[in-house]
């Protein structure tokens, strides 16, 4: 079992938004590490479930492996590999959620949104 308490998230692989998410998991979640699980526009990816089978076992080595006790789904503000509107992503990040909810997790789940002014806000 490792030491220190694990969430899991899984988000665009933007390096803009790495440290504020980290940021917001830990002060919010109260846990020691964030273990990544980064994609290109992933929101829009799960959302359109394109790809699931490999972001799902690395949640499940996050889970299983970490005893990851959280799973953050986020978007971001002028995303490269999801061009859409913030209002197109959050409807993403939102449904997002319900689909790793529905790997049956036993874990929360929960939504967040980088906007342009890099700040992490909790959307679903």
């Amino acid at each position: 079992m490792p030491e220190g308490r694990f969430a899991t998230s899984i988000s665009c692989m933007d390096g803009r938004i790495q440290l504020p998410i980290m940021q917001w998991i830990k002060d919010n979640y109260s846990v020691d590490f964030v273990d990544t699980i980064t994609e290109p526009g992933i929101d829009g990816i799960i959302s359109h479930r394109q790809d699931l089978d490999s972001i799902m076992k690395k949640a499940e080595i996050s889970i299983n492996a970490h005893q990851s006790k959280l799973i953050v789904i986020s978007g971001h503000y002028d995303c490269a590999g999801n061009p859409v509107s913030d209002e197109e992503h959050i409807a993403q990040i939102k449904e997002g959620v319900l689909i790793i909810k529905s790997w049956g997790y036993d874990v929360p789940v929960v939504g967040v949104w980088v906007g342009a002014d890099w700040i992490v806000t909790e959307v679903a």
